[in-house]
Parts: structure tokens; C-alpha cells; sequence
């Protein structure tokens, strides 16, 4: 019969029977065995650290370089708009032929960012009225919140590329148990499909408001009231977004309690 190797007997496990047969009142006294089992760690793990950072480089890249770089070009070295949104698109023209081309699948990130930028190089030919000129940002804005409904519709939830480095914190046993869960369990997709569906109707509610302002409230109060609409837009998505991604964290929690 095989037997079951197991770890050595603690030093405070080898102590405790001798502790237990010395006599009472013996006058000999034995010292309290001490626990010397190290205490949880709560502070981050530097490979935990590296791991997260590694798993919000894909978001950095798609999202971070067009906005980046468009920014740059335009505010920093003066370039004209649609010459800069032209420019900040290759890195997302570049990631998306690049999916096609290894994975035979879109980068969904990658190839959002580059209908925005489009949808402003074209809007960027229209001219119109300080109203047409806030109406031109809401439009544009709705590019984002389409393709996030439409990326429910197709059951590809677009916000999941977000979501899921927070929720995983990039640790490979987390990113496993989403991998399994978005592969096997009905609930955790649904819930996917929730947390982008309360982000695109909320976006998309936040364009058609800043819309409807701009053609029926003073040009001086949209101006600013334009920002706090979105602003106010992704605080309410986050807050109605934890019906769905506490659920997802606790179902993340439960397939992990064991590693």
C-alpha cells in the first residue's frame, strides 16, 4: 500500500506531549510554546502588483495611446483636429489588424477606439453654431455607448475587458476562475452582459442629454453643464454597475476559495 507523505510534526507540535506529561508541580517549569505561524501579509504582494499592471497593459494601450497621443498632437505641438484624429488612429488600426491577423477575432477595445476617431474626423467637417458645436461632443460620445449595446447584443459585453482586471487583480488563479465562469456559467455571463448593458443605456442617456441641452438651454450654461452630465453619467454607471460586479467578485471569490 502507498502511504500519504506528510509534512514533519511542527516544533511546536513535538513540544506540546512533553509539555502535557511533566507533572503538576513538579518545580519544573516548561516555557509556553509560542505560535510562530506567520501572520496574513495584507499588504500588496509586489507579484500581485506586477500582475495587475500586466493585465490593464491591453486597456492602457487601446484605450490610453489613441486618447494620448491625440491630445498630444492636437493641444502640445498644434496639429490640426482631424489631422490629429487621423494620427492617434493607427496604434488602434494597428491593434485591430493585429487581432485579426493572430486570433482571427476583432480587438474590441482597439477597434472602438477607432470608430470614435473616425466619427470625429467626420464631425470635425461640420460647421454650424456654438449649439452644433456641443451637439458635434454628444454625438460622438454616442459612438461609445452603441457600440457597447451592440457588443451585448452580439454576447461579446465590451465593458468585461475593464471589468476584468479589477476583479481578477491580475492574479493567474483569478483570471483562471474568470476564464472557467464566462466559459461554463450562464449566471456569470448574464451578469456580464448586465454590467455592459447598464453602462451603454447610462452613456447613451448622457448623450441624448447633452444633446437635447445643447439646442434648449443658454450656450454659457452648457458649456460646463455638458461635462457634469458625463461626469455624473460614470458615477451613476459605477453605482448601478455593482449590482452586477458584486456578484461577479463573489461568484470570482467562491471558485478561488480553495487556492
Amino acid at each position: 500500500m502507498t502511504q500519504t507523505s506528510c509534512p514533519p510534526p511542527s516544533i511546536e507540535a513535538a513540544a506540546a506531549p512533553a509539555a502535557q506529561a511533566t507533572p503538576a508541580g513538579s518545580g519544573r517549569e516548561h516555557p509556553t510554546a509560542v505560535d510562530h505561524r506567520a501572520e496574513p501579509d495584507h499588504r500588496a504582494d509586489p507579484d500581485h502588483r506586477a500582475d495587475l499592471l500586466t493585465s490593464l497593459r491591453p486597456l492602457a494601450i487601446d484605450v490610453g495611446v489613441p486618447l494620448g497621443s491625440f491630445y498630444l498632437l492636437h493641444d502640445v505641438f498644434g496639429v490640426s483636429l482631424w489631422l490629429s484624429l487621423a494620427l492617434s488612429s493607427i496604434p488602434a488600426a494597428g491593434r485591430t489588424m493585429a487581432g485579426f491577423a493572430a486570433e482571427r477575432k476583432a480587438n474590441l477595445l482597439a477597434l472602438l477606439m477607432l470608430a470614435v476617431n473616425l466619427a470625429g474626423i467626420v464631425v470635425s467637417f461640420l460647421s454650424g453654431d456654438p449649439r452644433a458645436m456641443i451637439a458635434k461632443d454628444s454625438l460622438v460620445s454616442s459612438v461609445i455607448a452603441i457600440a457597447i449595446l451592440t457588443s451585448v447584443t452580439l454576447h461579446r459585453p465590451l465593458m468585461s475587458a475593464g471589468l476584468e482586471p479589477f476583479m481578477t487583480q491580475g492574479r493567474p488563479e483569478r483570471t483562471a476562475a474568470w476564464d472557467r465562469l464566462s466559459a461554463g456559467s450562464r449566471r456569470f455571463r448574464r451578469l456580464e452582459l448586465a454590467f455592459s448593458t447598464i453602462w451603454g443605456v447610462t452613456l447613451l442617456a448622457d448623450c441624448a442629454a447633452r444633446l437635447v441641452g445643447a439646442y434648449t438651454l443658454p450656450v454659457t450654461t452648457m458649456v460646463w453643464l455638458s461635462t457634469v452630465f458625463t461626469l455624473g453619467a460614470i458615477g451613476l454607471a459605477m453605482v448601478i454597475g455593482g449590482v452586477a460586479a458584486t456578484p461577479i467578485q463573489k461568484m470570482i471569490d467562491a471558485e478561488t476559495a480553495g487556492c
